[in-house]
């Protein structure tokens, strides 16, 4: 009896099921980068009122987080500086800089500046500056190296599986005290042997249930 199919065609079926996989797996992967904090949010950076530059200030200047970010030892949310902190200096140093002209008009109307927030968690997300900071997580390990920032930008995805990595293992991220604003800190070659001990000392036990975050 003559065969309907040529011979041929006995290879298609593993092609064809090798190609749907492919496709398969290329579609799951595109859409689990190009859909992802790493992909959408890392990067982010927004045109600001007033082209402050944290290298400047934070780098090259060497003014500590807090001087801006107040409420960042104390409170939940780091805060953003009021135009009262930017006159401190600014009432001497370049009082007539063009580039300051929307803090001046801000000093005179007592209209508070709107700077646009880059590091935010969702709205659903519990998240406390205090506790990481009192914690000795440093600034840089959320935020990057800002004081190497002309224009700040979003460093880390602050997503989930992020907050949880940390949570799992703290330990690395963990510094001796007065080094949590040091931007150009670098882990020590007894760094767990430190962190275990402090987390021992301190009982810190960060949460990894759903609870810890979502209140």
């Amino acid at each position: 009896m003559a065969q309907i199919f040529p011979e041929w065609t006995n290879k298609l079926p593993p092609i064809v099921a090798g190609i749907v996989i492919l496709v398969l797996v290329g579609t799951v992967g595109f859409f689990w980068y190009y859909g992802s904090p790493y992909y959408t949010d890392v990067g982010y950076r927004p045109e600001q009122p007033v082209p402050y530059s944290h290298k400047l200030h934070a780098g090259d200047l060497g003014l500590d987080c807090r001087y801006c970010h107040t409420g960042v030892e104390v409170s939940p949310v780091a805060g953003v500086p009021p135009t009262q902190t930017c006159m401190n200096c600014h009432v001497m140093v370049k009082p007539e800089s063009e580039k300051l002209k929307a803090i001046r008009k801000s000093w005179e109307t007592g209209e508070p500046m709107e700077w646009i927030r880059i590091h935010k968690v969702p709205d659903y997300a519990y998240f406390d500056h205090s506790i990481h900071i009192n914690s000795q997580i440093g600034c840089s390990s959320c935020h990057g190296r800002i004081d190497r920032m002309e224009v700040v930008s979003l460093a880390e995805p602050l997503s989930m599986k992020w907050c949880l990595n940390c949570h799992r293992n703290p330990a690395p991220y963990i510094r001796p005290p007065g080094n949590v604003t040091n931007m150009r800190w670098v882990p020590s070659k007894d760094q767990l042997a430190f962190a275990n001990r402090f987390i021992s000392e301190k009982k810190i036990d960060p949460p990894t249930d759903c609870t810890g975050c979502h209140r």
